[in-house]
């Protein structure tokens, strides 16, 4: 809804169509007619939040409650935010247009632990005071969830409260005991001592943090019924579970412009440095039956000629070449055609690629993560330089002609000759082909710099100094200069040290924040307004140093700032899997 101060306010900005709302598919609910209303907050743009699956399930999820409504705000970009600022403008909801503070809840989805600044923006923008300990019982309840709020420490006196885990059948069950909480008259405080005590709701204002000789130390309770651990939520039956078929259809191009249809969750690769095969266990499937149901319905309600079989490893799914048959039976005659996001490396997975690629040959994607066997063995990562031979020499005679290969440096024990078997492994790959008369064979290769998560095995494990990562960065740059057939391309080493201290950090980082914020910080994991020199001052204000959080090393018996947030994955499994990745030989060995 656009009054005429916000009419001219879209007509200054370069992107109106992130911020009118009314798209398809959208729901736009009486707010007088219903008991809480709660608006989702995306602390990125438009284009990225509403590609999150995430989002769309929960605004589904929701707003099938009749008694409930749910609408959308995401972080306005650089020219909106000078212009409500400007006009005094409040930020405001897309579906009704009505300032953020007019709702009962506002509840974050936290993805990236750059958008952090973003989240303090727009509280700001919307009139609400940052920090918890200044709202009263006027200001909306401000909850998060998403991965990073499995270590929300340094985010944590800002919220209320945070939901652990996955939302889309306990989010609507906790709004209806706020609704009867509130019927019957309970302050915020009262409010919150009252939803502590449901699985997956951790009020981080019950609980104070402690610190020796300048290191976290534990946690004391504030109040008695505050539990000593808080156990995620998770959805046991997907088949069961709440999942739109109707999804908002944007105006606007967005990151994944296509129809979505998760066809399992969690992952049983067990990647020792993947925090989202932890978080999200156990695997659990959606029956072929259901997603068939789900694709016939989405692709009749939305539009789209595309649908994506979305996990974490698609191409693990049981039968997944017999369910992309099915798919285009049922889907015959419209156009339509399925993608999988996530392909093994093996040759199976390029006979999936031929099956969904019908003729069109451009660029295959997988992610080797490591080129030497030895290093693949210690991530966890179980795939041979046998098998990658035979997955690449299989997608090259099948006509594939490029290759999008994903590595990670400053992986533990690693060894500049397991950055330099990059390039080794790239050549050696160009060789092969160019003896089987394949001449045109090009490589994009992507490299990301290992980042320590909480609840994966390497929690315990530093982050690669940060001149150390630029020096590898630095070895690969100029080897792959001279072989033109290569594209490199690698993340700022900058932007991937202050992920991995706020994915370790404590409460001691939340001034930080407030100050990076006040300093301009915004939108940090984009690389035109990421500013790390605006970090450095914030760090030097606060005399804090960054790197006793990204490159400290931690022991077993360390307390840990999110040791009391339980990810279904008990403590002596990580342990194990981080002892086994210690154990594997220094010499190259056979995949086990």
């Amino acid at each position: 809804m656009v009054d005429s101060t916000l009419e001219t306010i879209l007509n200054k900005v370069q992107k109106p169509g992130r911020y009118v709302g009314n798209e398809w598919n959208s729901c736009l609910k009486e707010h007088d007619q219903v008991q809480l209303r709660m608006v989702l907050a995306f602390p990125d743009l438009y284009e990225v939040g509403m590609s999150n699956q995430g989002i769309k399930i929960l605004y589904d999820s929701v707003n099938k409650d009749v008694d409930l409504l749910i609408e959308r705000v995401f972080a306005p970009a650089a020219d909106m935010e000078e212009q409500l600022r400007q006009e005094g403008y409040p930020l405001f909801a897309l579906e009704s247009g009505k300032p953020l503070n007019a709702f009962d809840i506002v509840g974050f989805s936290l993805q990236y632990e750059l958008s952090y600044t973003n989240v303090l923006n727009m509280l700001d923008l919307a009139g609400i005071p940052i920090y918890s300990k200044q709202r009263g019982d006027n200001h909306p309840l401000i909850i998060g969830g998403g991965p990073c709020s499995f270590n929300p420490e340094p985010l944590a006196p800002f919220f209320d409260l945070f939901l652990l885990g996955e939302a889309e059948e306990a989010l609507p069950l906790l709004l209806k005991e706020i609704i009867i909480n509130k019927q019957n008259g309970l302050t915020r405080e009262e409010l919150l001592v009252q939803l502590s005590s449901r699985q997956g709701v951790y009020v981080p204002s019950f609980y104070n943090p402690l610190y020796s000789s300048g290191r976290f130390s534990g946690f004391e309770k504030l109040i008695e019924q505050a539990p000593d651990a808080i156990e995620k939520n998770y959805v046991a039956d997907l088949d069961s579970a709440p999942y739109p078929t109707a999804p908002v259809v944007p105006y606007i191009q967005t990151a994944h412009d296509r129809a979505v249809v998760e066809i399992f969750r969690g992952c049983s690769r067990g990647c020792r440095f993947c925090q989202a095969g932890y978080i999200f266990k156990p695997v659990r499937r959606r029956s072929s039956e259901k997603i068939i149901e789900t694709a016939r319905d989405l692709i009749a309600l939305t539009g789209y000629d595309e649908i994506s079989l979305s996990s974490l490893s698609s191409s693990d799914y049981p039968g997944v070449d017999e369910l992309i048959n099915r798919l285009d039976e049922a889907l015959a005659g419209k156009g339509v055609r399925c993608s999988l996001p996530s392909l093994r490396l093996d040759s199976y997975a390029v006979t999936l690629a031929e099956k969904l690629h019908q003729g069109r040959r451009s660029t295959l994607t997988f992610a080797p993560e490591a080129a030497t066997e030895r290093l693949r063995k210690v991530i966890g990562k179980r795939i041979s330089e046998a098998e990658i031979y035979q997955a690449l020499t299989a997608a090259v005679t099948a006509g594939w002609q490029g290759f999008k290969l994903y590595f990670m440096i400053g992986l533990p024990t690693e060894e500049d000759a397991d950055v330099e078997a990059i390039v080794e492994l790239c050549r050696e790959l160009r060789q092969t082909f160019r003896r089987q008369g394949r001449h045109n064979i090009r490589f994009v290769i992507s490299i990301a710099t290992f980042v320590p998560k909480a609840h994966s095995p390497f929690q315990w494990e530093p982050q690669l100094s940060m001149p150390s990562v630029i020096r590898r960065q630095q070895l690969l740059i100029e080897k792959f200069r001279k072989m033109p057939w290569v594209e490199f391309s690698w993340h700022d080493a900058e932007t991937s040290f202050l992920e991995a201290v706020f994915a370790r950090g404590d409460r001691r980082l939340a001034p930080l924040l407030e100050k990076a914020w006040q300093l301009g910080c915004r939108f940090d994991g984009w690389s035109e307004h990421f500013s790390y020199s605006r970090w450095q001052k914030a760090f030097e204000a606060l005399g804090i140093n960054p790197e006793d959080y990204a490159n400290r090393s931690y022991s077993y018996a360390d307390p840990l700032p999110w040791d009391h947030l339980h990810c279904g994955v008990e403590k002596e499994a990580l342990v194990k899997e981080h002892r086994l990745a210690f154990s594997v030989p220094a010499e190259q060995g056979s995949e086990g």
